[in-house]
């Protein structure tokens, strides 16, 4: 008769040893939480990766089993093994690059670019065991550290207002203002003042009520509709381990391998720093056990080119679930159960819409801007770097591209101040390659 609380609480002391909830200073409630508002930020890749990668020639309905399998598999890797609240996902600019620019640029079979990708994923596993990427994470100086958590903020508050049609490209000045009469822009409108409201009144599962009201303001109004069904079989066979591992080993592709390698690299290195820094995990300028976590980043990659997927890479909008209070692994095992569960549930997940996930990402965006305070602008050789790293994020819309900008004006700067020894070996390496890399890149 008593079993059941003794059971009950034999789980929840597991679930609290197993991830430390008590000393990262969280409970089972806030990570569950948690992860539900990442996965429902993160959702749109199981709608847009299969729409972009088909245009590769994928089969669509293949690469949405991939999408969700690989997501949720890297997801739990990282959960499970590195307790980090960090959820994985093919990345958008990486899908973007294997479609545009090598399928249907270089015109190279899917197949092939797939096999790429794999190769890309275990040069990363190898970079991470011989803890080159740790030295690179915890290389990055304190002021860099704390840039790109802002610049990032600035970065998915901008992708929130884009998704909202608040911002619209103009050829005259670049960017505008949407139209305000656009009942898709209102209703973004109403969901940022909903969820504005219900944070500052500090309401239980603010970003996750946001959402889902927006949602149902938009069904109400006709922008978005139920489900036409609940369920949808997937469809493996048409990706699963279709990738041309002799094809890619060509040495004419090994620039695009290398191309791979170097965004998902600096793309994850800040996003780790980035969410990081925001959930308070940075110790002396250094994140405890990084290899970890950009090992789960690694077998992500390799396991989503078995599968069927470009490069899965670490995700800005964990931020989300962050600011709600994830704080461990536990938050990403969520985000996994959910990604396994969209495998037979994407009609759900495809009702919501756009607009009522942007409010979130452009909140959660001005959260994450705060960190710019801990830089010491009064120290010029600090402030010019961060500046550099913060603005360049949004503005060239890459993270990577923030990242080494800011990198190179470090040593740039340091050095002509006469601060060598401020300037360590590895920032040496590091600033070298970005520009020689700019210099290639120009000349192509």
């Amino acid at each position: 008769m008593h079993q059941q609380p003794l059971d009950r609480s034999r789980s929840e002391e597991l679930i609290e040893r197993f991830f430390k909830l008590a000393e990262n200073q969280t409970t089972v409630r806030r990570e569950l939480l948690g992860g539900l508002t990442t996965f429902m930020t993160m959702a749109y890749i199981i709608v847009v990766n299969p729409q972009i990668l088909a245009q590769a020639g994928m089969p669509a309905d293949g690469v949405l089993f991939a999408t969700c399998i690989s997501s949720a598999a890297a997801s739990l890797v990282m959960g499970l093994y590195a307790n980090y609240p960090i959820a994985l996902a093919p990345g958008m600019s990486l899908n973007a690059y294997f479609t545009y620019s090598v399928c249907l640029g270089m015109h190279i079979p899917w197949q092939t670019a797939l096999g790429v990708v794999f190769f890309s994923g275990v040069l990363f596993i190898l970079l991470t065991i011989t803890r080159v990427r740790e030295q690179i994470v915890n290389g990055i100086p304190d002021c860099l550290k704390h840039s790109t958590a802002a610049g990032i903020g600035m970065f998915i508050a901008f992708v929130g207002m884009r998704g909202a049609k608040l911002v619209v490209a103009n050829p005259a000045t670049f960017v505008g203002i949407g139209n305000l009469s656009d009942p898709e822009v209102q209703a973004a409108c109403l969901g940022l003042v909903l969820t504005l409201v219900l944070m500052v009144r500090k309401v239980n599962g603010a970003i996750l009520l946001g959402i889902l009201g927006t949602t149902l303001y938009g069904i109400f109004r006709g922008m978005a509709h139920w489900p036409v069904s609940l369920v949808a079989m997937p469809h493996p066979s048409s990706t699963l381990l279709q990738l041309d591992l002799r094809g890619a080993a060509h040495l004419g592709l090994l620039e695009i391998t290398f191309a791979f390698l170097f965004v998902d690299l600096f793309d994850n290195v800040g996003t780790l720093v980035g969410v990081c820094e925001q959930a308070g995990f940075v110790k002396d300028g250094k994140i405890p056990g990084v290899g970890r976590a950009l090992l789960a980043d690694a077998v992500g990659t390799v396991f989503g080119s078995l599968t069927g997927t470009s490069t899965v890479t670490s995700y800005i909008e964990s931020a989300a679930g962050v600011a709600v209070g994830a704080r461990t692994g536990m938050s990403n095992v969520i985000v996994a159960a959910l990604f396994l569960a969209a495998v037979f549930f994407s009609p759900v997940v495809a009702v919501i819409p756009a607009f009522s996930t942007a409010p979130v990402l452009i909140l959660v965006g001005a959260q994450m801007t705060q960190s710019i305070a801990k830089v010491k602008w009064e120290e010029y050789t600090d402030a010019f770097p961060a500046f550099v790293t913060m603005v360049a994020t949004p503005l060239t819309f890459s993270i990577a591209t923030g990242l080494s900008l800011g990198l190179i004006s470090f040593t740039v700067v340091k050095v002509a101040a006469g601060k060598f020894r401020e300037v360590s070996l590895l920032l040496w390496i590091l600033t070298v390659l970005f520009i020689l890399r700019y210099i290639y890149l120009a000349a192509a």
